[in-house]
């Protein structure tokens, strides 16, 4: 029989930190520069930010509470890359206003470009004017009209005394129309007095105006001529005026940029912008320049702002690591804003927006995989943008509606950047299935451990690993008690004493609530005592449920014995698991016979309460049963097996074990201890196989005996392969300690059946007889027995 009575020693390991020796604080600790416990996660990001071709982007597989971007982060902002950055503005296109210029400057340059340039210009807008509100600008000017005037003059007198030899004159109304007019004498003839004339003079006025008006037509002709080339000549001057201007304010900034040529070509395109609407600085009238100065910011001409849209540190060795939240579409590539000014509703290139892509460019940005496929548009957005490797900014409205509107086709930006996706097993197969693009543009896939090996030397890496977590989150330190207990706890996350969970948010948890409660106290550091004090509080609060199922045990509603024997009755235990707790709870399962024809009935299944694996085990118990009872002859019974007082779904075979004892109990008729419960699965050779929570398992029957009434041969069975799962609460080490409480562990339900029968089960000799002193023994009888009462 491969049976053991476990001790206290193996029930509980605890933490060795033998070789923090100089350690009595986290403070003398140096806190983990690496993802701890995720080497194969680690080498998958090394790889992939090694590599900065397209597609070679990251999808951190995990379930949530393991601190994968907590680590990401830590590991990035440790493993800084070389990379060389830019700062991003926009600016106006002055050929093609609709589409916004990109500038690309070195990284921390982009601010004092911006700043530079809204100087000039706010220097010009001063500057420009007082260039032509000057002598010098007025005596040209003035010269360049008295020309005029005089040549208008010459030509006019002239005409006007070629017209007085005619005893014409030549007049100028208030209209500035001229008029040709008859003379009497010295006075212009009436209307009366030029019919009185001989029709010979008036022929002659006739003739005499017509051929004056046909010389003032020639003479207006060439006064426009001169009105034109006088305007040249002024826009000629004034244009020289702004140009000297224009170039002393422009020389500094070109000097200054001359190794940029995209800078240098948008500094000479403004100026020749500024030349062709030199109005923009010297009109005077607010309505006509309103929206040309209409801003946010600066009372300054629009059109020759910088939007900065994303600037570097270029000091920082770090590239820029983005965590975007809430990835929207416009948030995460940015949108153009519409301004509104006296009731004009207006947008261009000063109103553009970054995303976080924008200022993720270069660097990384990292983001949940399910947010970003549940907002609208944004995991096609995010496809296009990395396949083509440019931001395009493009309105959302635009790309999704009928609507005409018009917008901006800003020039787009080259993107270089690196995205990390979280998210869990789950939504990575739906992905790979269901979207051919998702594996050429994620290639790299991050896989993150659940636990980690536990030995002496990871307790130390782990133990820095605690460090971290109250560095980075200002906590009081922990001594070595605290963070000893601290490791332990996360051994009994990980159900097993050989392994660590790496559920970091769990821990780190742990940690803030244990820095409350010993805040609480005035203690100036953690210790194991307060790391109690909140396990306590976390169980406490969560608990409800329960309590309220353990009460029923108190108070009898629900059966169940911790004491005495029973034939076909056993106690089994299971785990109930909300969103926040799990805990064990012992069942009563109960098998009766009658004659039949070797069946089992599962009650459970036939309610349809039973799972797919409930009823898997049912099968595997059976087929045990008939191999090792009807061997020869079927079994002349039909067993029926159900869970008392269960009245919802029932599923998985960790009571497939407790089933087949009971069923062998009532073939038998052999009573079962009630003081012993039994967990384990088992295989049709009846070897007992691990189950999960057996920690939560044995707990809930400890409990219930303590309400039921303790007695010293209470215990519980469990598989040998589940004895490095135990992580027992102090309570049940301490009664096993003091041999008040027991534990065993079997390797084949005939082991367990020898405990619970106080008899050994027996064992087939080669003729496949058991011993008649034996549980299996006495069952083979009976079944005898009953197959001659058949024939007979």
């Amino acid at each position: 029989m491969a049976t053991a009575v476990l001790n206290a020693s193996q029930l509980y390991r605890h933490a060795d930190l033998s070789l923090l020796e100089d350690c009595k604080t986290t403070r003398d600790l140096a806190p983990l520069d690496d993802i701890i416990g995720q080497q194969r996660a680690q080498s998958a990001v090394e790889f992939a930010m090694s590599i900065r071709d397209k597609g070679y982007n990251i999808f951190a597989i995990g379930r949530s509470g393991l601190g994968k971007r907590t680590m990401m982060l830590r590991y990035l902002k440790r493993h800084p890359q070389q990379q060389t950055l830019s700062d991003w503005c926009y600016v106006a296109n002055f050929d093609e206003p609709r589409t916004p210029q990109v500038l690309a400057l070195p990284a921390g340059s982009g601010a004092q470009f911006k700043k530079e340039v809204e100087k000039t210009v706010l220097r010009l807008v001063k500057a420009l004017p007082l260039a032509f509100d000057n002598e010098v600008y007025y005596r040209r000017a003035d010269k360049l009209k008295t020309q005029l005037a005089q040549r208008q003059e010459a030509t006019l007198a002239e005409l006007a005394t070629e017209a007085k030899e005619k005893h014409v004159r030549l007049t100028i109304n208030p209209d500035g129309d001229y008029q040709l007019t008859a003379l009497n004498g010295e006075e212009p003839h009436t209307e009366e007095s030029y019919a009185a004339l001989p029709e010979s003079e008036r022929q002659q006025f006739d003739d005499s105006i017509r051929h004056l008006e046909s010389r003032l037509r020639g003479i207006v002709r060439q006064l426009t001529e001169w009105e034109e080339e006088f305007s040249t000549k002024q826009q000629q001057h004034d244009e020289q005026v702004a140009r000297e201007v224009l170039g002393h304010f422009f020389k500094p900034l070109k000097d200054e940029y001359r190794t940029i040529a995209e800078v240098r070509n948008f500094l000479s395109a403004m100026q020749k912008d500024m030349l062709r609407n030199l109005d923009i600085f010297l009109e005077q009238s607010e309505d006509q320049l309103g929206l040309a100065y209409a801003s946010l910011e600066k009372k300054m001409p629009r059109r020759y702002q910088v939007n900065l849209l994303v600037t570097q540190d270029s000091q920082a060795a770090q590239f820029p690591v983005v965590v975007e939240e809430n990835p929207t579409y416009h948030g995460l590539f940015g949108y153009v804003e519409n301004a509104t000014f006296r009731g004009t509703v207006f947008t261009d290139f000063s109103l553009i927006r970054a995303g976080s892509l924008h200022h993720a460019n270069g660097g990384v940005l990292l983001m949940d995989a399910i947010k970003v496929l549940e907002r609208p548009y944004v995991w096609d957005g995010l496809k296009r943008a990395l396949r083509s490797r440019t931001l395009d900014l493009n309105s959302l409205e635009r790309q999704v509606s009928l609507s005409g509107t018009v917008s901006l086709e800003p020039q787009p930006i080259a993107l270089d950047v690196k995205i990390v996706l979280f998210g869990d097993y789950q939504t990575y197969q739906l992905l790979q299935y269901y979207d051919p693009d998702f594996c050429e543009l994620f290639r790299v896939t991050a896989d993150f451990e659940d636990t980690m090996p536990r030995s002496a030397q990871v307790e130390g890496s782990y133990a820095r690993f605690i460090a971290s977590i109250v560095h980075d989150n200002q906590l009081l330190p922990c001594d070595n008690s605290a963070i000893a207990r601290i490791i332990e706890y996360s051994s009994r996350q990980a159900d097993d004493q050989t392994l660590l969970s790496l559920h970091s948010a769990n821990v780190a948890n742990l940690l803030r609530e244990s820095h409350y409660c010993a805040k609480s106290a005035n203690a100036r550091t953690i210790r194991a005592i307060h790391v109690e004090q909140a396990l306590n509080q976390q169980e406490q609060r969560v608990s409800k449920l329960r309590d309220q199922l353990m009460q029923g045990f108190s108070n009898g509603t629900n059966l169940l014995n911790v004491k005495g024997s029973a034939v076909g009755q056993i106690n089994a235990l299971s785990v109930i698991a909300t969103s926040d707790h799990q805990f064990g709870m012992p069942n009563r399962i109960t098998a009766s016979t009658s004659f039949g024809k070797g069946e089992v009935l599962d009650i459970e299944h036939k309610a349809r309460l039973g799972g797919k694996i409930h009823s898997k085990g049912v099968w595997i118990l059976s087929a045990f049963i008939n191999n090792l009872l009807g061997k020869t002859q079927a079994i002349p019974l039909t067993i029926s097996l159900t869970f008392e007082q269960s009245y919802s779904s029932v599923d998985g075979d960790s009571a497939s074990m407790a089933e087949c004892c009971a069923i062998l109990s009532a073939i038998s008729n052999m009573p079962i201890r009630q003081d012993i419960a039994i967990t384990g699965s088992m295989n049709q050779f009846g070897e007992a196989q691990p189950i999960g929570g057996v920690n939560e398992k044995i707990e809930g029957f400890f409990d219930v005996c303590q309400l039921k009434g303790r007695k010293h041969t209470q215990g519980v069975i469990i598989p040998a392969s589940n004895v490095n799962n135990l992580m027992l609460k102090k309570a049940v080490v301490d009664a096993v300690a003091k041999g008040k409480f027991h534990i065993w562990s079997v390797e084949h339900v005939s082991d367990a059946l020898s405990i619970l029968c106080d008899m050994e089960a027996g064992h087939a000799d080669k003729r496949g007889h058991f011993p008649l002193h034996s549980v299996l023994g006495t069952a083979a009888a009976n079944l005898a027995i009953l197959r001659d009462n058949d024939k007979g």
